[in-house]
């Protein structure tokens, strides 16, 4: 990490690594990509509840899910946008 990125602490840490687990976990909290999202990026929240979320040079928009769970297009959306920006977990996890 480059000394301008945000430091994550264990708990960013444990949801990036949820956010790359193959296969793709569906016990991935809401709330937890949440927050890493607002550490490691920009989340504004539009009137109609959808969220822009900036990440490096890309931004994208995000329609919450209406559970606590994110599902699983939206975690291949979080990889590739967390990848971009230089977020990758330091040892990638697989479910073997």
């Amino acid at each position: 990490m480059k000394p301008s990125e945000p430091t994550l602490n264990n708990h960013h840490r444990d949801t990036l690594e949820k956010v790359f687990v193959q296969p793709t976990s569906g016990n991935v909290d809401w709330r937890q990509v949440l927050h890493l999202l607002e550490t490691v990026g920009t989340v504004v929240t539009q009137p109609n509840g959808k969220l822009r979320v900036t990440l490096g040079t890309e931004t994208e928009v995000i329609t919450p899910p209406r559970h606590k769970d994110v599902d699983t297009q939206l975690l291949v959306d979080l990889r590739r946008m967390l990848s971009d920006a230089g977020f990758r977990p330091d040892e990638p996890s697989t479910g073997t």
